[in-house]
């Protein structure tokens, strides 16, 4: 078999290499940029679910100990946030 002589088939081919290269090198770069002087940066308020997931509760544990006011939370408007150093002092608290 013979390499394609067509010119228009080696641009698309070539166009398609150039922006699966391009992906990947954005997909690298990202998780390079995610890292600063060797630690991941964190956000430091997070949404229930997120809440929910760095406390291993369900997001309903976590809205009732919201609605309790068992856990400060940051609003504005109809958002709720919660600030994650409030959540590491509520695990201090509740260890046996």
């Amino acid at each position: 078999m013979q390499p394609s002589t067509n010119p228009d088939c080696s641009t698309a081919a070539m166009s398609y290499m150039a922006q699966t290269l391009a992906v990947q090198v954005a997909s690298l770069l990202k998780e390079e940029l995610a890292h600063v002087g060797g630690t991941t940066i964190q956000p430091m308020l997070l949404d229930v679910k997120q809440a929910a997931t760095y406390l291993g509760r369900s997001e309903q544990s976590v809205q009732h100990l919201i609605a309790s006011r068992d856990l400060p939370v940051v609003r504005h408007g109809r958002r709720v946030h919660l600030h994650r150093p409030d959540l590491d002092t509520w695990i201090e608290q509740n260890k046996f």
